[in-house]
Formats: structure tokens, sequence, C-alpha cells
């Protein structure tokens, strides 16, 4: 069997920041110093290519634009490799990987994000073995020789996630990502230990890539005293099409004041309302008590446990694939990349 070909993307980020002499900020640097910062990558048995984009930008800077720039990259070299590693800045990785998750359809190999908390050239620095071991696991193949990993993920100390089930909650240590409402899938030691049951399963359909995000997505974090009877309009005028409301514990919102007339507007004015908790564990239980049974009568859309980053990415890829309003309603209920739990 010949060697895994795997893709090497490099779109910016801590992991290849080397700091200003000038300004003592950190900014970023070749993709070439990176690989040449691990001599050990050769030693892997992987043949391994490596691209960047033509602008290499500070996650912050992430735009949809940028996460339908990397679905073409794959979608032009899909055939050609058995794997694909994006480096990236982990502040948006989680909406990054997020967003590919739903671009990338009937995907059948893996597409494995991963950065660093600290530049690749400091002494301590996690990148290496961040970076060595996403390459290993983007290289596995079964015995039948197709690649191991049919989906989008995140790599980082020593954890492999389900893209999008995972969110940064953290900035000072080496393990800055979590998925509290999905197990690992896969966790690196003395040797890699794949789980392989809590993986996506292989499509047998024709992999397909999407193309088109449509940003009219709007966020309304409930807080106690939120006024909102200016919110409606705004978002009509503003053409939003859906607007994600953070809701209260298991899903629930104040049945007093203007939240549920405003809530009806917003409806009554074809705008579709998904309800996420606030809370990083759990999920939206929408009945369970009388503060979400009225925002379920109303027709306000139960996110179940998706988590902030996948909520706001789906969004956008639902109201690119359609303009039917019940299209739109049936596929943010529906469990289309593994992002939720029904």
């Amino acid at each position: 069997m010949s060697k895994p070909k795997v893709l090497i993307i490099y779109t910016g980020g801590t992991i290849g920041m080397i700091r200003d002499e000038k300004t003592g900020t950190l900014i970023p640097f070749r993709l070439e110093r990176v690989v040449e910062s691990i001599p050990s990558i050769l030693e892997l048995g992987i043949e391994i290519h490596s691209m960047e984009l033509d602008e290499i930008i500070d996650s912050s800077n992430v735009t949809p634009s940028v996460w339908i720039e990397l679905a073409e990259i794959i979608r032009v070299n899909y055939n050609d490799f058995d794997g694909f590693v994006i480096l990236h800045g982990s502040d948006t990785m989680a909406y990054s990987a997020s967003a590919l998750s739903f671009l990338l359809e009937n995907l059948g190999k893996p597409v494995i994000f991963t950065g660093s908390q600290l530049p690749i050239g400091l002494p301590r620095t996690d990148a290496r073995e961040n970076l060595i071991t996403a390459l290993t696991i983007a290289g596995m193949r079964n015995k039948d020789g197709r690649s191991l990993i049919p989906e989008v993920c995140i790599y980082f100390e020593d954890r492999l996630y389900r893209g999008n089930r995972t969110y940064k909650y953290n900035s000072e240590n080496f393990d800055a990502f979590i998925s509290r409402n999905y197990p690992i899938l896969a966790e690196a030691g003395v040797r890699i230990r794949i789980f392989e049951e809590r993986l996506l399963a292989q499509s047998t359909k024709d992999f397909v890539v999407h193309k088109t995000l449509n940003q009219n997505v709007a966020v309304l974090k409930l807080f106690p005293g939120l006024a909102l009877q200016h919110y409606p309009k705004l978002y009509k005028d503003s053409r939003i099409e859906v607007v994600i409301i953070e809701t209260f514990g298991s899903g629930n919102g104040p049945t007093s004041g203007d939240f549920l007339p405003a809530v009806k507007e917003m409806i009554d004015n074809g705008i579709l309302v998904l309800n996420i908790t606030q809370c990083r564990e759990g999920r939206v239980e929408m009945g369970k008590y009388e503060t979400s049974e009225k925002l379920l009568s109303l027709g306000v859309i139960n996110g179940a446990d998706l988590t902030f980053e996948s909520a706001i990415t789906k969004a956008m890829f639902v109201l690119g694939l359609t303009d039917n309003l019940n299209e739109r309603r049936h596929l943010l209920t529906t469990d289309l990349r593994g992002e939720m739990t029904l």
C-alpha cells in the first residue's frame, strides 16, 4: 500500500506567528517556516503537501468567504489526498470547523483543524505535537485502504473532537477546546485511540461541496431586563431571516413584559426563530417549563444541543440552501452532520 497523502492548508493563526521586533506584536510568517520547524514530520510515513491562502490572516478576520474558499480548495484536491489538515487560529476555529462540516456534504475523508496556543518557534510550544498528531490521524486508513475518519474535526491537546460540537473555552491553557455534548472521537497518548463507534458513518453518496452561505442571521442573548420593543422592526428592516435566541437554562424565556409579543412579531414577519441555550452543556427542552412551552406554541424552533458556533453556521448554510420557509424550518430541526442530538 502506498503512503497516505495529506494536504496541509495554512490560513494563519498563532501556530505560524513570529514576534515583530519593531512592534512586539505577533505576525504571521510563511508555511515553509512552519514545516521547517518540525523536521520529524518527515518521519511520519506520510506524503505531505502544503499550500496556503493567498492572504494569511489572523483568525479574528475570518469571514464566510474564507470558509467557501477552504471548501473549494478541498473540492479541487479531494481525489488526490487521503486527508486534509487546516492550520487555523484558535479563536474562531470552532466557527470554521462547523461551517466546513455543513459545506462538505457526504465527506469521506478527514478534514482536521488544528493550531496552537503558542507560536511554533517558541521552546514550550504546543504547535509541534498538535500538528504531528493531526497529520498522523489525517493519514490513517482502514484495512480496506479508505480514509478512517469521514468528517470535519478539531485536534487540540491530545484530543480529536467533532468540529461542529466543539467550542473554545480556554485562552490560557493548552487544552483550549471542549465538547460538552458529544464525546471525543480520538485520544492521543502512547498510541492514538480512535473511537470508531462515535464517528459519522461513511456515506455511499457522491461528495458535494456547497458554495453559498447567507449571512442574514442575528443573535439575541437574553438577560434580565432586556427591552425588546424595537428588535422586531430592526430585524425586519435589516432583512434578517433567522434570529438565534440564546435563552436561559433548558430553553426558557420570560413570560411577562415584551418578550413573547416581540417573538410573535418576528415570526409573523417571516423570520425563523431558533432557540439555543446559554448553557455550554445540556440542551433546549421546549415545553419542559411553562416559560418555554409558550415559545413552542408560537412556532419557535428547538435548537436542541447545538453549540452557538454550529447554530450560527448552520443557519447561514440553510438560508443559502433554499428560499422555502418550510424547508428551512425542516433543515434547522434535522441533524445534518452530527451537529445535534435529536
